[in-house]
């Protein structure tokens, strides 16, 4: 695997796919016939209805081309759960001088939610374990300063 690619799994391709479905359909309905409401009361200069419906367009069309550009940006991955850290692994590591496990699922940066351990491929973290294996010593750049990790367990 390339760490520079941007990566998402199965699960968040299709979820994916079913927003821009969503978004593409009904809710960019709803916003147009909003907007046609809006046109209806008179005047737009000073039509709030009006500029809130404008406002929910710009930012559904955001949201469009950005689903569109991260489902043709990206690469689908199967998972990890071979000896090598890759997109996928889940991998169990220690700092050093600490007792404590800390576990981390390497996902594609759309995935990425530290407070759930997942870790994006291209995280300065991510960056740090990608392509390393059970037992070796990892040392990750922070504002900080450098801090060492040890990888327990690779699955």
């Amino acid at each position: 695997m390339d760490k520079s690619v941007n990566y998402i799994s199965e699960k968040k391709r299709k979820e994916l796919e079913s927003e821009l479905k969503e978004l593409k359909g009904p809710k960019r309905k709803e916003i147009l016939d909003a907007l046609q409401y809006a046109k209806s009361l008179g005047d737009l200069s000073e039509n709030a209805e009006y500029h809130q419906a404008r406002e929910d367009q710009g930012k559904l069309e955001s949201r469009i081309a950005k689903i569109e550009s991260v489902l043709v940006s990206s690469e689908v991955f199967s998972g990890g759960g071979g000896e090598v850290v890759e997109v996928g692994s889940k991998i169990i590591v220690q700092k050093n001088g600490e007792q404590e496990e800390k576990t981390f699922t390497i996902v594609g940066s759309e995935e990425a939610d530290i407070s759930l351990g997942k870790i994006s491929n291209n995280s300065p973290l991510g960056r740090a374990f990608f392509g390393r294996k059970k037992g070796e010593k990892v040392v990750v750049s922070t504002p900080n300063g450098e801090i060492s990790y040890k990888i327990l367990n690779v699955a």
